[in-house]
C-alpha cells in the first residue's frame, strides 16, 4: 500500500458513490474500528511499561497498539486531518479499556454487538445501494486501514476542508467508476453471448 493519500482516496471512494452507502459507512466504520479496539483490550498488557510513563487507561494491549499504529498511518497521509484522527483512535481505545476495566462482560458484548451489526449494515449498504461489493474483497488490508480515514475526510470535506484534494478525488473516482462500470457491462455482454 504506497502512501499517496489522493492514490488511496481514489481506490476507496471508487466503492463509495451511493450517498446512502457513504453514509452507512460513515456512521458504522468508526464503531467497528472503536469496537475493534476495545474488544483488543482483552489481550491485556502485551509490553510492559513504567508505571512513571503508562498513560491511564492505554496500557500497551493489542487495542493500544492497533490504536496506535492506525494512527500512525492516518499522520503518515495526511498530517493535519490525521493526527486529530489519531488522538481520536487513542481516545477511543483509552475509553474501551477503562470500559473493560469497569465492566467487562457488559463491554465485551456491545463491542461484539456493534461490530457484528455495523458489519453487516455495511454489506447491505454495497449489496443493495452501492451495487458493487466492497472494496475489502479487493484488497482487505488497504480497504481496513484506510476506512476510518476516508470517513474522517468526507467528513471534513463537508466543511470545506482541503477542496482542492476533494475535487482531484472525485474527478479520479469517476473515472474509476466509469472504468468499472465500462468492465462490468462488457463482462456482461460476454456472458450473455455465451449462453
Amino acid at each position: 500500500m504506497a502512501l499517496n493519500l489522493e492514490k488511496q482516496l481514489t481506490f476507496y471512494g471508487a466503492y463509495h458513490d451511493n450517498s446512502v452507502n457513504v453514509a452507512i459507512h460513515m456512521v458504522c466504520v468508526p464503531l467497528i474500528l472503536f469496537s475493534f479496539f476495545t474488544l483488543g483490550a482483552n489481550t491485556g498488557t502485551l509490553i510492559p511499561l513504567p508505571n512513571a510513563i503508562t498513560i491511564p487507561h492505554l496500557d500497551l494491549n493489542l487495542g493500544t497498539l492497533a490504536a496506535l499504529a492506525w494512527g500512525g498511518l492516518y499522520v503518515l497521509l495526511e498530517p493535519v486531518a490525521g493526527t486529530i484522527l489519531a488522538f481520536i483512535c487513542l481516545g477511543a481505545a483509552a475509553l474501551g479499556n477503562a470500559a473493560l476495566f469497569w465492566n467487562p462482560t457488559l463491554t465485551n458484548q456491545t463491542a461484539i454487538a456493534v461490530h457484528i451489526v455495523c458489519w453487516l449494515f455495511q454489506f447491505v449498504g454495497h449489496g443493495a445501494f452501492e451495487g458493487r461489493a466492497p472494496a475489502l474483497l479487493d484488497n482487505l488490508v488497504q480497504a481496513v486501514f484506510l476506512a476510518p480515514l476516508f470517513v474522517w475526510l468526507e467528513f471534513l470535506f463537508k466543511f470545506g476542508y482541503r477542496r482542492e484534494l476533494q475535487g482531484r478525488v472525485e474527478k479520479a473516482v469517476k473515472v474509476e467508476i466509469a472504468k468499472f462500470r465500462s468492465r462490468k457491462t462488457a463482462g456482461e455482454a460476454k456472458n450473455g453471448k455465451a449462453q
